[in-house]
């Protein structure tokens, strides 16, 4: 399955898989055979950031 390439909607898939399947970024980004610094890039660019103790992305 490919990644959403809307910053928005890539933000709400993955912060829905982490609640959802995942304990972190990293087993996400595992699974799905992504880098976890492309998606923090990517979603940082956008105005997010990655919130380890809440495990989600979050408005920065």
């Amino acid at each position: 399955m490919a990644l959403p390439k809307d910053p928005i909607m890539l933000m709400s898939f993955v912060n829905t898989q982490l609640r959802d399947n995942y304990d972190s970024l990293e087993a996400f980004c595992s699974n799905y055979l992504v880098d976890a610094g492309e998606i923090k890039d990517k979603l940082a660019a956008a105005g997010f950031v990655y919130d380890e103790v809440q495990n989600r992305f979050v408005a920065g």
